[in-house]
């Protein structure tokens, strides 16, 4: 992959200033990129069977040690996955939402044949509580499947913001099928809106310009998701790739304290010849800027969503129907700008 990205690499220039196009000089300061891919909480298959059954556990927050510990204590009638030998092999998964990538799954270790598992579990989380109080707990239990998909066998979900925490004791709670947003894989982090443009080499007159251009406006983002009570601070990364050098980088200023940040940033690469676009791949990324760390919160990846960049197999090629048919209109439109409002996701 790595003579790949030395075979292509996309100049970036700051957009002169023009009166439809506002343009926000930035430092080039480089922040972690994202880091690895997140797992989806909806993976596994979720026709096989019906939730069925009940799962024991207890909530309590540890203020000593700043911990969120949930109390897996056992399940009951669970549903058979395995009719032939009439077995399942359950565990427990826990995620903080909205924002599961942030704080991560904890999970139960597998009972082997039984629908009437018992754990006795602690799964922990270090978070704060004001931060704590701002998410949900999604509990879901699966039977493990080593050589398969694992399958969805019921879940419950808790707003924790109306939890009564003085409640300490085990309680049982029936399992409830997923809720049909989940099935569908609807993880909703915001939407943005973004113009793009192909100036082709020598659209705009003898060698003007000297080599392709993708232009790229962010306009703004509504509904971002919000990780702490004050508020959201972010800013959008972009890169061309396969090209992740200091070339590639870009970002937009840092809008603070707001959910529908309106960024207003125009970038443009150059060095693109018209057989790039297919190769290559404009990834937009939203985060959310803290001192220590930047929190991901969502982004879109622009091409042909093919799996394969210059002949060879790539995880990124992963563009959604959407964002597929934003680029190929672009592609098609040599010199205009294409509007787009496109959901963010998880990468």
């Amino acid at each position: 992959e790595s003579d790949t990205a030395s075979e292509i690499s996309f100049q970036f220039h700051r957009h002169k200033k023009s009166p439809s196009i506002g343009s926000h000089s930035s430092d080039m300061a480089s922040v972690s990129s994202v880091s690895g891919s997140v797992l989806s909480v909806y993976s596994g298959d979720f026709g096989s069977v019906d939730a069925q059954g009940m799962v024991e556990f207890a909530l309590d927050y540890d203020e000593k040690n700043r911990e969120f510990q949930v109390h897996v204590s056992q399940c009951k009638d669970l549903a058979v996955v395995d009719e032939k030998k009439g077995r399942s092999d359950p565990y427990v998964k826990t995620y903080l939402l909205p924002d599961k990538a942030r704080m991560g799954k904890r999970k139960t270790s597998v009972k082997k044949r039984t629908v009437n598992p018992i754990y006795n579990e602690v799964l922990r989380y270090k978070i704060e509580k004001m931060v704590l109080l701002i998410q949900k707990l999604n509990l879901s239990v699966w039977h493990n499947d080593p050589l398969g998909r694992n399958s969805f066998l019921g879940e419950i979900e808790i707003d924790l913001a109306s939890w009564d925490w003085s409640n300490r004791k085990l309680n049982w709670y029936p399992l409830k099928p997923r809720s049909l947003s989940a099935v569908n894989g609807v993880d909703h982090r915001g939407v943005m809106s973004l113009s793009i443009k192909y100036v082709p080499p020598g659209s705009l007159g003898p060698k003007n310009p000297p080599s392709g251009e993708v232009h790229i406006w962010v306009k703004d983002v509504k509904d971002l998701l919000q990780l702490r009570p004050s508020g959201v601070d972010s800013f959008v990364k972009c890169y061309v790739l396969p090209d992740t050098s200091k070339k590639s980088y870009q970002k937009t200023r840092v809008i603070k304290r707001d959910t529908n940040p309106v960024f207003n940033h125009t970038i443009v690469y150059d060095g693109f010849h018209t057989e790039d676009l297919k190769d290559a791949c404009v990834e937009l990324t939203v985060w959310d800027h803290e001192k220590l760390t930047n929190h991901f919160l969502g982004g879109i990846r622009l091409g042909l969503g093919t799996g394969l960049s210059y002949g060879i197999s790539v995880d990124w090629m992963d563009s959604t129907q959407e964002e597929v048919a934003f680029w190929q209109e672009m592609m098609l439109a040599a010199n205009e700008w294409i509007e787009g409002l496109l959901p963010l996701r998880s990468l």
